[in-house]
């Protein structure tokens, strides 16, 4: 698995116009994507980076503070641009497969309690966020 990880003062997904998932409070935007060979104990230990990851203000991780989370699905993250002009989608696991663990990630960060916001897998989405710091981070799992 592969995760995209900003600090945000807040972020927000929309679908069709309509408001799906949004964190209004200082956390984390996390876009995940899926290879063909993950697992789900993989998922468990993405989640458990991510609600451990110390990198809001103060040196501090969601589970010190209770910060949230916004969890976004994100195929493109494994794109491969090395040859050629158009990015090939062959490492991007299929829907079946990629969909139950992008939500096995959000359900461990739950069962961690953290308060988890979500994309709607496979929408066209449009994200909008407040980098802060700014800080991006790229984890593999």
């Amino acid at each position: 698995m592969r995760a995209v990880v900003q600090r945000v003062s807040s972020a927000s997904v929309t679908v069709d116009g309509t408001t799906v998932g949004a964190i209004d409070e200082p956390g984390l935007l996390v876009l995940v994507g899926v290879t063909h060979t993950d697992t789900p104990a993989e998922a468990a230990r993405l989640a458990a980076k991510l609600w451990g990851l110390r990198i809001l203000s103060g040196e501090k991780s969601c589970s010190d503070i209770g910060a949230p989370l916004l969890v976004v699905s994100q195929f493109t993250l494994y794109g491969d641009t090395r040859k050629g002009r158009r990015p090939t989608w062959q490492a991007a696991a299929p829907g079946p497969v990629a969909e139950p663990l992008v939500e096995a990630v959000c359900a461990e960060l739950r069962g961690l309690g953290a308060h988890v916001e979500t994309g709607v897998f496979g929408a066209d989405m449009k994200v909008g966020l407040t980098n802060d710091g700014p800080i991006t981070l790229v984890l593999e799992i």
